[in-house]
């Protein structure tokens, strides 16, 4: 699902500021504030933006629930787009996991083939990201829907997505072998999604997302066996993903992986 964090002088500003940023209402979105902020002291000094972290929930689930026009506006926008950037591609449907990590469930999907694409992709993906939540945005605005279309270059997100399955996995076993976290690089909110999700049924570990902003990065901790006299009840809050019957781990003598 699309989350999106948004900071304004009160949490109040804030979720206005987010729903109207979405296009959506408030009954659409899961919110959770993250700090309610400071007012400040004298003229001021000392005050911080409340802030908050918005979650889509009614997201469409397959591609049969997409209104066909919708597919046609959104493949013009990106088009648009892309001529604005002046950059040179082709707009063609793909089929990519959505926000909530599940393979094939995107309605609306879009890769962009052409040459040096790299310059679309950005850092990590990032340009991609913001690319994407445009069309998003412009096509949320014209169409009075939040569908999760997915943009991807030269099938960057696609390798991205099975890469970071691969990973998940290997870092798992090696947690598993030297019973201590191991502490995976800053990853965006959808692809630390899709780490969680890699691991979720794994018996013999769990994880957790540690951090703010673009520092937020995925912990593999071990399970502790039945007989561990600790808290067994696992790290608390909705950024936890484990197996029933998953024990807390320590948060100490993780690898830090640049």
């Amino acid at each position: 699902m699309e989350i999106l964090e948004v900071s304004d002088k009160t949490v109040d500003a804030a979720i206005a500021k987010a729903l109207k940023q979405l296009g959506i209402t408030r009954e659409d979105v899961n919110i959770i504030i993250l700090s309610e902020g400071k007012s400040g002291g004298l003229f001021g000094l000392g005050a911080e933006d409340a802030r908050i972290s918005v979650e889509v929930l009614t997201l469409p689930t397959t591609s049969s629930a997409v209104n066909p026009d919708v597919v046609s506006i959104a493949k013009g926008v990106l088009e648009k787009l892309l001529v604005l950037m002046e950059v040179e591609g082709i707009v063609v449907p793909g089929t990519y996991p959505d926000e909530s990590g599940e393979p094939n469930t995107a309605p609306i999907a879009f890769n962009i083939e052409g040459e040096d694409l790299g310059i679309l992709i950005g850092r990590r993906g990032q340009t991609l990201s913001s690319l994407q939540y445009m069309v998003r945005l412009v096509v949320g605005h014209q169409t009075n829907t939040w569908i999760p279309i997915v943009i991807d270059a030269e099938g960057y997100k696609q390798r991205r997505y099975d890469a970071l399955k691969v990973l998940a996995q290997r870092m798992a076993e090696q947690v598993k072998t030297k019973g201590v976290p191991f502490t995976l690089e800053p990853m965006p909110a959808y692809e630390r999604r899709i780490v969680h999700m890699a691991l979720a049924d794994n018996p013999a570990v769990y994880t957790e997302s540690i951090g703010e902003g673009e520092s937020r990065k995925v912990v593999i901790h071990p399970k502790r066996p039945s007989n561990f006299k600790g808290n067994s009840s696992g790290p608390r809050g909705d950024n936890s993903f484990r197996s029933k019957g998953g024990f807390s781990g320590t948060r100490g003598n993780s690898f830090n992986r640049q």
